[in-house]
């Protein structure tokens, strides 16, 4: 357990964080009076980390823009697909030269109506681990019970003359159990029917990378960080893990 295996690291009295059997041990009060970037060997104390849980250091970051932010979490997903749930799909939009549609109404006290559409190739439905689809109108649970059986998920809603994606703190993409996340800030979302352009390929991958790049979505990536105070009597540095 990483965590545990932090806390023992604080616990102790003395802790070797770099391991470069070559170097000599420099003071961290020499490390901070010297221009970067350079090489040591220390023997600190860590006296604290952040964050104090090892979820928390799961962040998404943007290459483009640099720019973290937190993993939203599923209550934030479901009130993004309830909200997007207003109008309901549109008749219009559905049965199209590249997709299958397939509507119904749910047996609950709100009716609400949902759509699925399966992205076809070649003219044909392919198998339900080749297969990406798009739903309307799903809550949280219903959207994962997707994800079990079928490639790729994306949740759309209708518009006047296309289907769209939800707002971007939503993920735009599910494969399994990971959500894909674009940056709002770099992303210019493009229109639904660009999906139709990879399912004409020969052999469709529905890669995210391709996903996101034909719909106009720069790609989030899940980066793991820390930080570290550490200590040796002489001064006090903070040590940032940055990784992928």
């Amino acid at each position: 357990d990483p965590e545990l295996h932090l806390q023992r690291c604080q616990q102790l009295s003395v802790t070797v964080l770099t391991d470069h059997q070559d170097l000599s041990n420099t003071e961290l009060k020499t490390i901070l009076n010297s221009t970067a970037p350079q090489q040591y060997r220390i023997r600190a104390k860590l006296r604290t980390y952040k964050p104090q849980k090892l979820h928390q250091s799961i962040k998404l970051h943007c290459s483009k823009c640099n720019s973290l932010r937190e993993v939203p979490d599923g209550d934030d997903f479901d009130c993004i697909l309830q909200g997007s749930d207003i109008t309901g799909p549109n008749p219009e939009l559905q049965n199209t030269s590249w997709y299958d549609s397939v509507m119904w109404t749910t047996q609950d006290q709100k009716q609400r109506k949902i759509a699925i559409h399966f992205v076809k190739h070649d003219e044909m439905l392919k198998s339900p681990e080749d297969t990406l689809l798009m739903i309307e109108g799903g809550t949280l649970k219903e959207v994962w019970r997707l994800t079990k059986r079928f490639k790729c998920v994306i949740p759309v809603r209708s518009m006047e003359d296309d289907l769209e994606l939800l707002d971007l703190s939503a993920p735009f993409l599910l494969q399994g159990n990971t959500k894909y996340y674009g940056c709002k800030q770099c992303s210019t979302p493009k229109s639904i029917k660009n999906l139709s352009s990879i399912a004409a390929e020969q052999q469709p991958s529905w890669e995210p990378t391709e996903i996101a790049q034909v719909l106009g979505i720069e790609l989030l990536q899940y980066v793991f960080i820390m930080k570290f105070t550490l200590v040796d009597g002489t001064g006090a540095l903070n040590a940032y893990l940055f990784d992928y």
